[in-house]
């Protein structure tokens, strides 16, 4: 890699670093928290993504690609979509981590609707977010935006899944 290309794809840290610096030395209080911050977000970063990972592994090699075709392709109807749907809404962790995921399952032949559905229902109906909601903010509310997200997640995953309909498929197949 050449020094100038080197230089554009590390442009966004390279421009952080120049902020940060700069900050540093209009608001050094400013600095540290912005320091601690990043350290708290890298560490966190260091603690989810290896087991996602050594999980993307174990699916990468446990799972066939005919069967997650046939449970999660594009003719799994709505088997598929209640599949995709549990694994979002039953797994742990930030959303960050749904999208290595997602790229295995979209290389392993599950249908886009699907993948969009996976990632809708992991940003929006985990389990234990629903739980805490039921506790903190009463029945009423927790079923109500239950209610109001699950038909919103098959929504845009139909219009998203349409709008790229024709396309050529953003990851090339696991060659297994």
């Amino acid at each position: 890699m050449s020094a100038g290309e080197a230089l554009r794809r590390h442009a966004g840290a390279i421009v952080a670093a120049l902020v940060l610096g700069a900050v540093s030395l209009l608001a050094p209080d400013r600095a540290a928290d912005a320091v601690t911050t990043i350290g708290y977000s890298l560490r966190e970063m260091l603690l989810v993504i290896p087991p996602i990972f050594v999980l993307l592994g174990l699916m990468d090699v446990w799972i066939p690609r005919e069967t997650l075709i046939r449970y999660m392709g594009d003719r799994s109807g709505p088997r598929g979509t209640l599949i995709a749907f549990a694994l979002g809404s039953f797994a742990a962790g930030p959303l960050y981590a749904a999208f290595p995921i997602a790229l295995v399952l979209m290389r392993k032949g599950s249908s886009f609707f699907n993948v969009m559905v996976f990632i809708g229902a992991w940003s929006t109906t985990k389990v234990p977010m629903f739980l805490f909601e039921y506790a903190a903010l009463g029945g009423p509310f927790a079923l109500t935006r239950l209610a109001a997200n699950i038909p919103a997640i098959l929504l845009i995953a139909l219009a998203l899944s349409r709008v790229n309909r024709g396309r050529a498929s953003p990851t090339p197949p696991l060659s297994v």
